[in-house]
């Protein structure tokens, strides 16, 4: 399970080093191969190729007239890309993705349990400020059994 906050740098070339925290869990449970997308162009989505498999599995199974399945598919392929770690435990951003979230330099990595997040540091921040955890939110966890 990935958790917790690895902030990082993505370099020139747009390349993620990927946290050792993070970089430890793949190399004990995943292989190299990642799909990275994104379906609001501002929170990259790293998946290892394995997890993201599931997702597909679980697509198949739904009709193609779906509109919910299509507009998943269509945001998820138009920011995606498969992508292999190189031996520095790089990974590469898709351009496309990397200019639309504006991630350069120091972003945040954050644990999603079965993927990576990567957010611009600075929009990360501002958010978690203007956007309070409610009353409500608590209770929707609680209803969860959270």
């Amino acid at each position: 399970m990935f958790r917790g906050n690895h902030p990082t740098r993505v370099d020139e070339k747009g390349r993620l080093k990927v946290p050792a925290e993070f970089k430890r869990v793949i190399d004990e449970k995943y292989a190299q191969r990642f799909y990275i997308t994104s379906l609001d162009g501002i929170v990259a989505q790293v998946y290892p190729f394995e997890e993201w498999e599931r997702i597909e599995q679980k697509l198949a199974a739904l009709s193609t007239f779906n509109p919910t399945k299509k507009k998943f598919l269509t945001r998820t392929n138009y920011y995606g890309q498969v992508v292999e770690m190189d031996g520095q435990g790089r990974l590469l951003i898709p351009q496309i993705l990397r200019e639309a979230a504006h991630l350069r330099g120091e972003v945040a990595v954050l644990g999603q349990l079965t993927y990576l997040e990567v957010r611009n540091l600075e929009a990360l921040e501002k958010e978690i400020g203007e956007q309070a955890f409610t009353d409500d939110d608590t209770s929707t966890l609680d209803k969860l059994g959270i």
